[in-house]
């Protein structure tokens, strides 16, 4: 049996234990006691969560865990010296320590994240970045992996580093049952980006809302200002400025923010080609998705594709 250590420091965000769940299912799936479940903190007893519930824990001395996950706060804010040094020596025997959302600023302060990878929550990234330079932050991942060091981002994010941590522990297979148990339809690669397309373009009205919907639903046609207006039942021009006024940008600008969305799910969980993706998300070539993926992620098609098949490796 894993065993699988929560970090709870005071104040710890309530939404930061929901990877627990995931570790729970796997035991119900497989039919046996894959993972033990710990909650630790620096003195033990009773800690209290951001919603003023109280949990009971153990001290963190003398604790021996396969697996550290610490828990964030709703806003970092520096730790107990003692917890600190108690969370840097219990990692020295994990396996591998994890931090969910500004969990990761603790494992700053332990020197845990020194010249690795990381992220956290996209609002806290740069500051983190400033506490700790010697890491890299990249501030728009879902999770990332680099040695025996896990961070994720936000507090749901916790699930996706959780169902990550079955599948290298038990397979895949055992992965996706488990996000099905949680009624989660996939888990989102590690190297998938914190930002949906589809959560910026908030549009209020159910006009601009049935272009957005006709949009989604025909990626692979023109997509012109006339033909969403139509969709909207409005004038071209009356479209126009009330799709600015609603979503703060323009209607082809919005077209290339879902298409780039779409073609990068493909780019990290499909087999096509490129060329394949460019055709069926609405690019008229691949060189135009490319400009369009640099302009979104600062990185070409080819690499999101590379570094989501290394998440998986």
């Amino acid at each position: 049996m894993l065993t699988i250590g929560f970090v709870l420091p005071n104040g710890f965000q309530i939404m930061g234990l929901a990877a627990a769940s995931a570790f729970e299912l796997a035991n119900v799936s497989a039919k046996q006691r894959l993972y033990g479940i710990r909650l630790l903190s620096e003195q033990g007893g009773l800690v209290a969560n951001s919603f003023g519930v109280s949990i009971e824990t153990r001290a963190l001395a003398r604790q021996k865990v396969d697996t550290l996950i610490v828990s964030g706060l709703l806003y970092p804010e520096p730790s107990n010296p003692g917890l600190i040094a108690q969370l840097r020596k219990l990692s020295q025997s994990a396996r591998r320590t994890a931090s969910v959302c500004t969990g990761a600023f603790l494992l700053g302060e332990a020197g845990l994240l020194d010249g690795r990878r990381v992220t956290t929550h996209w609002f806290h990234a740069r500051d983190l970045q400033k506490q700790f330079p010697q890491a890299r932050v990249e501030e728009d991942r879902i999770f990332i992996i680099d040695d025996p060091i896990w961070t994720s981002a936000g507090m749901s994010a916790g699930i996706d580093l959780a169902l990550g941590m079955i599948e290298k522990d038990f397979g895949g297979e055992l992965a996706r049952t488990v996000a099905q148990k949680l009624v989660v339809y996939h888990r989102r690669a590690g190297g998938q980006s914190q930002h949906s397309a589809l959560l910026e373009l908030d549009a209020k009205s159910d006009r601009i809302q049935s272009a957005l919907a006709h949009a989604r639903r025909n990626l692979r046609a023109a997509l012109t200002v006339e033909e969403l207006a139509a969709a909207a039942h409005l004038s071209p021009r009356q479209f126009s400025r009330a799709f600015r006024t609603e979503t703060g940008q323009s209607p082809a600008k919005a077209v290339e923010h879902l298409r780039v969305e779409a073609a990068r799910v493909m780019v990290e969980q499909s087999r096509h080609t490129i060329d394949e993706i460019a055709a069926e998300t609405g690019f008229s070539d691949p060189e135009r998705m490319r400009r369009a993926f640099l302009r979104a992620f600062g990185q070409p098609p080819q690499v999101l594709r590379r570094n989501a098949r290394l998440a998986v490796a």
